[in-house]
């Protein structure tokens, strides 16, 4: 893995990275599920045997089968609406798209409390602005649904630690389209380069991120182990860099020379 480019602004991925928002979520997952008849998304599945990998591939199967979630994925908390979506219906942006906007009409039935992914994210962030980094957020919610939930995290909200985010609804296409990572590079007025990090835990922030010329880190915040992440990653979007932990992220970010 090649030396990374110190950064100078570093956007994140919000649910799975920073935030933890996995029960309401795969309620919503499983309503939007069940109603994939009527909203004319069970004929777009992905046909069988094109999973990437086996584990999408069983996936598929049973959301074909049973119109839900395997309980295993519910269970296990490592997988976002948006990796689902991608793990369904594959190239097909309108069917994405439709699934999108049904989702977000089931969360807003299902969302509520909002955590940390791990303890300390506040005061990465703080390091990292104290550093004299920006920081930005780019999420695939919904803009109206993302805000109440920066505002309410941790009582007090987190809408003081970012300098520019953008949200599913503010550009035609969400992750692992790099819509969002180029919005975010035309609000912030900086060029697209090594210095722009993303960091993100999913193959659809690594996947945007690659595609908009930025810097890939993947938070492996689901700690999978390093076998299954060799299979998960196409080889052209591979992230630049792996972080286990938030304190993994400042060491990368942050070398001695430049921590304070």
């Amino acid at each position: 893995m090649s030396r990374l480019a110190a950064p100078n602004i570093v956007f994140f991925d919000w649910h799975g990275t920073l935030a933890d928002t996995f029960a309401a979520m795969y309620r919503a997952v499983d309503e939007m599920l069940a109603q994939i008849g009527e909203l004319g998304l069970a004929d777009r599945l992905l046909p069988r045997g094109h999973g990437r990998i086996p584990e999408h591939e069983m996936l598929l199967e049973h959301v074909r089968a049973h119109r839900r979630l395997p309980g295993a994925v519910r269970e296990e908390r490592r997988i976002s609406r948006t990796e689902i979506f991608e793990i369904l219906f594959g190239p097909d942006q309108d069917a994405k798209h439709a699934a999108h906007e049904a989702f977000d009409l089931c969360y807003l039935r299902h969302c509520g409390e909002v955590r940390p992914f791990e303890p300390g994210v506040r005061a990465m962030l703080a390091s990292l602005r104290a550093a004299g980094l920006r920081t930005g957020m780019l999420t695939n919610r919904r803009r109206a649904l993302f805000a109440r939930e920066l505002a309410t995290v941790e009582g007090t909200g987190w809408a003081d630690l970012f300098d520019v985010v953008v949200c599913g609804d503010d550009v035609p296409r969400r992750k692992p389209a790099p819509d969002m990572v180029l919005r975010g590079l035309e609000r912030s007025g900086v060029a697209s380069g090594a210095g722009v990090w993303f960091v993100g835990d999913s193959t659809t922030d690594t996947m945007a991120a690659k595609q908009a010329g930025v810097t890939a880190i993947y938070y492996n915040g689901a700690k999978w182990d390093p076998a299954y992440l060799v299979r998960l990653f196409p080889g052209e979007h591979r992230p630049d860099a792996i972080a286990g932990d938030f304190a993994a992220l400042l060491a990368l970010a942050l070398p001695p020379r430049r921590a304070r």
